[in-house]
């Protein structure tokens, strides 16, 4: 019994579903083919994700090629040459290789010999070869005199998902034809068509949910639905699509969705160990989280909602998607979605910037010639002085209470006293405004040495504390962390951070000690934004 994906496979090229471009393109080189009968270029190169049509597109151009009216677009399907090409096996001219399993020298060697043979009943003698990437180097070497001038009887298709590991010497020497994704609402489209050929009962929404799940894939989505039919008996429905394919329920993601967008980090917790309960795929629901993200996006946009909404629902989405990365490098998925999650939860409750525009400005004197003009629902202030308001009005003011007075810092007595130093600049980091990681107030009593020569605090460590130093360099731009420091060490007016060992400088630390790239950062008033090893 045959599946779906090679039930349904193409046998024209114009059963090709979302490859409009290379069909139009292979459609006319065959009809400029058709008064001579023979094609004008022997050597193709297919390339594109899997299960996009490149093998289904090679064959169905092995059979327009040798069929009796050809070359034609639109093969007969009833000539004998036709028939063989159904079954390639058994078809001497239509010759398919794996190139995975037969990468060496020496096959391509064979192959090269074995193209001079003439074909055996057709009109061309057809090389299918598939994942062709794989072939080594010196296989490339021996394929490339075969294709550069090919015997007029042989032609060669070649199929890669991996396009970028072609040699350019193979690629200036065949016609390439680019396989693109195919859209969600074509491969939609098919699903419905192959339900209805099958009379196999389908609800809404549950063949989109397998079209996207295939992403751009046509045979991978009528594989999931093949698997699908069986475990529903027969039927398609959107609960048996999640179940089989490990999606999060549609309500557990519109709960998630709500609570977010409420400012309800609570219940986004709940919902997560919820998920964790059911055993959800974290980087499954992630995707499912997106989708509804972007959903609501469009559906607020085109709503006509305010800018500030739509802005406050993009910067949401912008933040979730910077942790996506995260999520798939980290060993506690969970824990990243919930934090990411709780911090998005937060937006909702800051305020926009214009109220707090209005705020300031009602605290100081309006500008000159535009008096200041009451909040929107606020109460209605008193117009007439003479009339005083009862007293069961007025409320009571009730002054803030007073925060307890900071340490004041004192400075170094004696900054050759290394526990001395590291006592008061643990002190100082302590008491920057804004404050710092628990990490980096630490950072004194992590350093091996830490000395103030009058100007400048040198701090020195060891190299396994790298990110930690890291973190604290990123710190150094802060102001209020130089002036702080400063009231115990007056006079500072920078610092420096070295790590013991020469051999285990860092690429920055390596170029902030060269005095050519220091110089040409100086005349070109450049600034160093990232740094890559090279091999």
């Amino acid at each position: 019994m045959k599946t779906l994906a090679l039930k349904y496979r193409p046998r024209l090229l114009s059963d090709l579903v979302g490859q409009e471009a290379s069909v139009r393109a292979l459609g006319n080189a065959l009809r400029r083919a058709q008064p001579s009968g023979q094609i004008h270029h022997q050597a193709f190169l297919f390339a594109g994700v899997r299960g996009t049509g490149k093998t289904s597109t090679a064959r169905i151009l092995a059979r327009a090629l040798n069929c009796f009216q050809g070359p034609t677009p639109e093969p007969c399907g009833v000539c004998d040459a036709c028939i063989a090409a159904e079954q390639p096996d058994r078809n001497l001219d239509v010759i398919e290789i794996d190139a995975a399993s037969r990468a060496s020298v020496e096959d391509a060697r064979a192959l090269r010999e074995q193209v001079q043979t003439r074909p055996a009943f057709c009109r061309y003698r057809v090389y299918i070869i598939d994942e062709v990437h794989m072939l080594s180097r010196s296989a490339f070497d021996a394929l490339l005199k075969i294709l550069e001038e090919p015997p007029a009887h042989a032609v060669f298709i070649l199929a890669t998902t991996e396009l970028q590991d072609v040699p350019e010497t193979i690629k200036s020497r065949v016609q390439i034809y680019p396989f693109r994704l195919i859209p969600v609402g074509l491969i939609e489209s098919r699903l419905k068509y192959v339900c209805e050929q099958e009379g196999v009962s389908f609800d809404e929404g549950s063949l989109r949910l397998l079209a996207e799940t295939g992403t751009g894939s046509m045979r991978d989505a009528l594989t999931t639905l093949d698997r699908v039919i069986a475990a529903g008996d027969g039927r398609v429905i959107e609960e048996m699509v999640r179940e089989q394919l490990g999606i999060v329920p549609a309500v557990r993601v519109q709960n998630v969705l709500a609570a977010i967008l409420g400012g309800d980090p609570g219940t986004v917790l709940d919902e997560c160990n919820a998920l964790a309960s059911l055993g959800t795929d974290w980087i499954s629901f992630w995707r499912e989280l997106m989708l509804a993200f972007r959903d609501r996006l469009e559906s607020d946009v085109r709503g006509g909602a305010g800018p500030q909404d739509i802005l406050r629902l993009a910067r949401m989405l912008h933040l979730l998607l910077q942790r996506e990365r995260d999520l798939k490098d980290s060993s506690l998925p969970q824990i990243v979605v919930e934090l990411a999650l709780v911090t998005a939860a937060q937006l909702p409750h800051l305020a926009p910037l214009d109220t707090l525009v209005r705020s300031g400005a009602a605290v100081g004197s309006p500008p000159p010639g535009r008096p200041l003009r009451p909040e929107p629902g606020t109460a209605k202030r008193a117009a007439d002085p003479q009339t005083p308001q009862p007293d069961s009005l007025k409320t009571p003011t009730v002054p803030p209470p007073a925060a307890p007075p900071k340490p004041k810092l004192q400075p170094v007595v004696d900054s050759g006293n290394l526990e001395e130093l590291r006592q008061a600049t643990t002190e100082a980091l302590k008491s920057v405004p804004g404050g710092l990681p628990r990490t980096l107030v630490s950072l004194p009593h992590m350093a091996t040495s830490l000395t103030f020569d009058g100007s400048a605090l040198h701090f020195f460590f060891p190299p396994n504390v790298r990110h930690t130093v890291q973190d604290f360099e990123r710190e150094l731009v802060n102001p209020h962390l130089l002036e702080t420091l400063r009231q115990v060490l007056p006079g500072l007016i920078r610092i420096t951070v070295t790590f013991e060992s020469g051999k285990h400088d860092r690429p920055e630390d390596v170029l902030r000690g060269d005095p050519l790239f220091q110089k040409l950062l100086s005349d070109t008033s450049g600034e160093v934004v990232d740094m890559r090893r090279t091999d």
